[in-house]
């Protein structure tokens, strides 16, 4: 069994939420959130900023931990038990690019019900359903300008 451990990022600007839409071969094609792989010596804060920017160009920060998710997959060499913890984003403008060299053909930003429906994975709508709950928490206390 390979264990694995990637971080990534809910961006948020003005209300909307950065998407980046992947197509590798027709094969793994869909809506995902920014995430990436944790590289020696980088905390899981770095990866998802490092992430976030490197697959999207956008630049963002971290506001808080959201959780994490775990699930397994299989490779031809083995298993792939994989956890993926994911930090609550700022984004600093609308701008974005899809990191083309990681098969990313499309980004942008959407509103929360657009979002929710096209995101590919059900484990990380739950995620963006929990960021976006505490988005709106933070917005009514004035925490979020």
């Amino acid at each position: 069994m390979i264990e694995a451990v990637s971080c990534g990022g809910v961006v948020i600007f003005r209300g909307k939420i950065l998407l980046l839409y992947k197509n590798f071969k027709n094969r793994y094609e869909g809506w995902v959130l920014p995430k990436g792989t944790v590289e020696p010596g980088e905390t899981h804060e770095q990866t998802a900023l490092r992430e976030v920017k490197e697959e999207s160009g956008a630049d963002a920060d971290i506001i808080e931990y959201v959780g994490c998710n775990s699930y397994s997959f299989i490779v031809p060499e083995d298993k792939v038990e994989k956890d993926v913890h994911w930090y609550l984003m700022k984004g600093r403008s609308y701008y974005s690019k899809p990191q083309t060299e990681e098969y990313f053909k499309d980004s942008g930003y959407y509103k929360y019900h657009e979002a929710i429906h096209l995101l590919k994975f059900q484990n990380e709508r739950e995620m963006l359903i929990k960021a976006y709950e505490r988005y709106t928490a933070l917005r009514r206390e004035g925490n979020w300008d």
